[in-house]
């Protein structure tokens, strides 16, 4: 890859990156404050947790996007 294709990539990305970061940090919030221990899907396991709050904070952020 060139210099300026990886220079490019990043500057698509990174917008990206901070909302997962937020989201996956939120998932696992949720999971150590209010989550459960058995019966739930999401919030029964921290993995679960912060894979669904990673993807909503990608989803969210990218959704800002132009």
């Amino acid at each position: 890859m060139k210099t300026s294709s990886i220079k490019a990539f990043l500057l698509r990305w990174k917008t990206f990156v901070p909302g997962l970061l937020i989201g996956a940090l939120a998932g696992y919030a949720y999971y150590y404050f209010w989550g459960c221990s058995e019966g739930c899907t999401i919030s029964s396991s921290p993995l679960n947790s912060i894979i669904y709050g990673a993807t909503m904070g990608a989803l969210a952020q990218l959704s800002f996007r132009k």
